[in-house]
This record gives structure tokens, sequence and C-alpha cells, in this order.
């Protein structure tokens, strides 16, 4: 066995592993290894970095104090193991640093290896525990299954931030890149030509994930995607305690709470879209802009989350199920860091990037009286937006 697999990760997890080990090769770790105390990127750097908040912030993407706040939460559930054979254990703030590290830069697990001096493999399985612990812990937490009362606030701040009354969070769909399973076809090649997972999100007005459906074959459209998730089929059964429709602000129109998606998804009473852009009038262009304009909030989450978290601009080198993991990490990672910072400073470091979509299948309608019934419902907004435009302050009002 060549001495570079220095995974006492494994190994001290089993004694008997380790006694077989070792008895097939010179040492149990590598020499450049055996100096992670000295020149180890934790040992050396991340002292530093905590006196100086600017620098932490832009190594690990978030501020020092909820960096312990993370670690506080998901350390009893990553206990280190003390054993007579490992001398030097890698502590739980080690194991979150190096996850933040890969997630943030999206180097590789041999390159992260040399940089805080540990194997590769090791490496590795500290990624995957650490991604597990940390949706498992902080997902209670901060990306709670939506209540009444959490719609309701919602959709107040819709109101309140983007003039758009009884919207209950804006859907969408993100792309992430992955390698090609084996033995998969074409399951995963999408539209834009390569191979990927697809992430579905809700926002609230926060840019706050408030629901995510991860793992979506990549080629199906958006409408596909929704129809397969299990979001969908809460919606549908009305298993997502939405609560009942509500009065449009000064009137005595009551409409349900609805959902906002773009023009690849399916028009229902739950979820509302644009009007089709041939034939539009002064009215329809109206509440395309009110639409879009209160829509905007679930691209620049998807923004956030791509600038913040590099690991998603390139493929992904993991088994598909490895990378739902990783998905699923860095939303709650978004929810949790903006919930104790804040997203002003988040915001302000987006990226503008290439769109979501370019070409979208056409999404079939189907007739009958709910899909008039929807059309009806974006009427009523149209008209409400009519009477209610948006007062935009000029330039020389204070």
């Amino acid at each position: 066995m060549s001495s570079d697999s220095d995974d006492d990760f494994v190994l001290y997890e089993n004694s008997a592993l380790k006694m077989i080990v070792l008895g097939n090769r010179s040492c149990a770790v590598h020499p450049v290894n055996r100096q992670r105390m000295e020149f180890g990127e934790y040992h050396h750097l991340f002292p530093q970095l905590k006196k100086y908040p600017d620098r932490f912030f832009q190594y690990t993407r978030m501020d020092y104090s909820t960096f312990e706040y993370i670690l506080n939460l998901i350390s009893p559930h990553m206990e280190v193991k003390y054993t007579n054979f490992v001398k030097q254990p890698i502590e739980c703030d080690e194991k979150l640093l190096i996850t933040l590290r890969y997630l943030a830069t999206g180097a590789s697990f041999r390159s992260l290896s040399f940089t805080f001096r540990i194997g590769a493999s090791t490496v590795s399985k500290i990624v995957i525990e650490t991604e597990k612990q940390l949706w498992n812990v902080l997902q209670p937490i901060h990306m709670l299954v939506p209540t009444s009362d959490t719609f309701l606030r919602t959709s107040q701040e819709f109101y309140n931030i983007w003039n758009f009354p009884n919207c209950i969070g804006c859907i969408d769909v993100k792309h992430v890149r992955i390698i090609s399973p084996p033995h998969s076809g074409t399951m995963f090649y999408n539209y834009k030509k390569f191979y990927s997972i697809a992430l579905q999100g809700v926002c609230d007005a926060q840019y706050r994930f408030s629901m995510i459906d991860v793992g979506g074959f990549g080629k199906q459209n958006d409408g596909a995607t929704l129809a397969a998730s299990d979001m969908y089929l809460k919606i549908k059964n009305n298993q997502l305690n939405i609560p009942d429709d509500s009065y449009l602000p000064g009137t005595y129109v009551k409409t349900s709470l609805v959902f906002l998606g773009d023009e690849a998804y399916p028009l229902s009473l739950r979820l509302l879209t644009p009007y089709p852009a041939d034939n539009l009038t002064m009215e329809k262009t109206a509440y395309n802009f009110r639409h879009s304009r209160a829509r905007k909030t679930i691209e620049c989450t998807f923004g956030i989350l791509y600038s913040k978290w590099r690991i998603l601009s390139k493929s992904i080198e993991a088994k598909h199920e490895t990378a739902d993991h990783i998905v699923k990490a860095v939303c709650v990672l978004q929810n949790t860091i903006i919930d104790r910072e804040g997203f002003e400073r988040h915001l302000s470091e987006v990226i503008p990037g290439e769109k979501t979509r370019g070409y979208t299948e056409p999404v079939p309608r189907r007739r009958g009286r709910h899909l008039t019934a929807a059309m009806l419902l974006r009427d009523t907004f149209k008209a409400y937006f009519q009477e209610n435009p948006i007062k935009f302050k000029k330039d020389n009002e204070q």
C-alpha cells in the first residue's frame, strides 16, 4: 500500500483495521503530513485570520461569530475519538474549516490535503460527514417547514418590500453541474449541454430559502421538475399549511396566497406566471413588470448562493448523491448566515452571471375550469396593480 494514503480518520475508527494497514506499510502518516501542527493551514493561518474580521469573512464566507455559532451546534454530533493510535486528532473546528474552504473555493480534495496536511481521502470523508451534519442540525432551526404564520409573515414582507400582496414566495430552478453519473444515459444531461442535478428553490422576501427540492434530473424542464417534486404534491394536496384567501390591501377583494414563477412553469391557482409576451396590452405589461420585480428575489437568492460558494460554479466531482448533500448544505448555510448577519453585505457580493435559462421547452397548458380560474386570478392582480401603481420617489425628493 502506498504511504501517501495516510487516512488516519478511518483508522482511528477501527483499531483492527489500523493493525492490518500498519502491518503492510512503513508509516501510518506521510512525512509531509506529520508537520500538520507546524505548517497546516488550520494551525498557522486560521489563528491569524481571527484577528482580522474582513480577512476571516473572505476566507470562510461568514463572520467569526457565525462560525462559532455553527461550530457549537454541530460539535456534539461530531465527537473526536481520542485513541493511542492518533497523536494529532482532527478537531471539530478544523473539520468545519476544511468543509467551508471546500464549499467556498471548489478546490479538489487533493489540493486541500496539501494545504491542511491531511490525507486526501480523509478530507473527502470529513467534508461528507460535516455536510450531512450541517443539514441535520441547521435545517430544523434555519429552514423549518413553513407554517401558516410563516406564510403570513412572508406575504406581508413581499408587500412591504416588493409591492406584491398575497405572495408567499418565488420559485425557480437552478442546474448544478455534476460529472456524468455512471450508467445514467442522458437523464442528467440538460438543454445547456452539461450534466446536472436540479435545485428547485422557493425563497422569501429576504433571500432565504423557505423550501428546496434537490436532485431532480437535469433533462427535465422546470414544469416537469415541479410536477415530480414533493413540494408540488404538498401544494396540490393542500398539505403546506397555506392560510385561507386574504384581502388585497385596501380592498374587499379576496385572492388566494400565491407563489410567483416564470414562464417555464404552468399557471395555476397557487402559482402565478407572467402574461405571454405576444399581444401584451399596457395593463398586462404593468402586471409583468410588478411580477418580475418581485420574482427577482429568487434570482438574487441563487446569485448569493453561487457567488459565495464557488463549488457550484464547477462540476461537482462526486457521486450525485454526494452532490445532493453539498447543495443542501450550502442552502441551509445561506439561511443561517442571513439570519445572523442580514443579507445586505452578502447581496452586495453577487456577481452577475449567466441567466438561469436560455431556451425553455413550452409548458403544456391544461384546459378546463382550473386554468380558467387561474387566469381570472391573475387578471384580479392585474386590475389591482392598475389601480395601485408603485409610487417611486424622484431624485430630488428626500
